[in-house]
């Protein structure tokens, strides 16, 4: 039997569902996911071991208009991940008509050696009709750009046809070994994945431009006599005004985070756990070259 081994990128314009899709496909939450944009801002590595291949599967931020040069950043993420894989899962909501950002997107991957498989993600939440029409508009948006290799529809949420679509990402790997051991699910370290389940508990219910102002740094991690392990996180914002947004009345708000992140924590590193957070203010921080390199941007 043939085995493959390579590497994936899924692409797709902000919200289209590509976290959720990569999780599905590892079988466990490695990427964080939220109904904000740009939610993605690292190359984040999954790895699907098969019997007859592994793929090693890159989520990236989406890519976008930047105005910022955290975005411009961002988007560098992007093209420089591209310019490296095997194949491409260029991600489609089911949902949505297609739009600027998609026909952009499609532009760019147009001029890539790798072959591009277009995924329709969300079917769960689309009609059969917008299913079939979105596969239809997404066909013929690859026409214009010489075709993609394969059209498939998915649900990441439902489970649906998320092992065909790994086979059909898998059949387009060169001949290879094993990159990874066949028990790992990701090569990202663990303080990158405790800051992020902090920063995805941060995310949740806040609204505006607040989402793109949050980051997340772990300062410190040790374990007490007791055994009980210590978690010390600072959730920093742009302005003194997000602050109190972020803390909330009394330190409400601050406390569903740290609960809602411990859990995350817990679950990831299979032991209880004491997680302190701290709020800090880095003014314009999207915007400074420093700064964003001192964030681990």
């Amino acid at each position: 039997m043939v085995f493959r081994s390579g590497f994936c990128s899924l692409v797709g314009r902000p919200n289209a569902g590509k976290s959720t899709l990569t999780n599905a496909l590892v079988g466990s939450k490695i990427v964080i996911t939220s109904d904000k944009p740009q939610t993605t801002r690292h190359a984040v590595r999954g790895i699907v071991t098969r019997d007859d291949a592994q793929l090693v599967l890159v989520d990236t931020p989406g890519l976008h208009r930047p105005r910022t040069l955290l975005g411009e950043r961002l988007n560098d993420v992007v093209r420089s991940t591209l310019a490296e894989v095997d194949v491409v899962g260029f991600c489609v909501p089911a949902n949505e008509r297609l739009g600027p950002g998609d026909r952009y997107i499609a532009a760019e991957l147009a001029a890539l050696r790798a072959p591009v498989v277009a995924v329709v993600t969300k079917t769960d939440v689309a009609s059969k009709r917008q299913v079939a029409e979105q596969l239809l508009a997404v066909t013929g948006l690859g026409d214009e750009h010489g075709g993609f290799a394969d059209v498939v529809p998915v649900s990441a949420v439902a489970g649906d046809q998320i092992d065909l679509l790994a086979g059909v990402l898998a059949g387009h790997l060169p001949e290879g070994p094993l990159l990874y051991p066949d028990d790992v699910t990701t090569d990202n370290d663990t303080e990158s994945r405790i800051a992020e389940l902090v920063r995805e508990a941060a995310l949740e219910g806040v609204h505006d431009e607040l989402p793109h102002s949050i980051a997340v740094t772990i300062d410190e991690i040790r374990r007490r006599e007791s055994g009980l392990q210590e978690v010390f996180a600072t959730i920093h914002l742009e302005r003194d005004s997000q602050k109190g947004i972020v803390i909330g009345f009394k330190g409400s708000r601050l406390k569903h985070i740290g609960t809602t992140a411990r859990r995350g924590v817990e679950a990831l590193l299979g032991e209880k756990v004491h997680l302190a957070l701290h709020v800090a203010v880095e003014r314009e921080w999207q915007r400074d070259p420093k700064k964003l390199d001192r964030l681990g941007f």
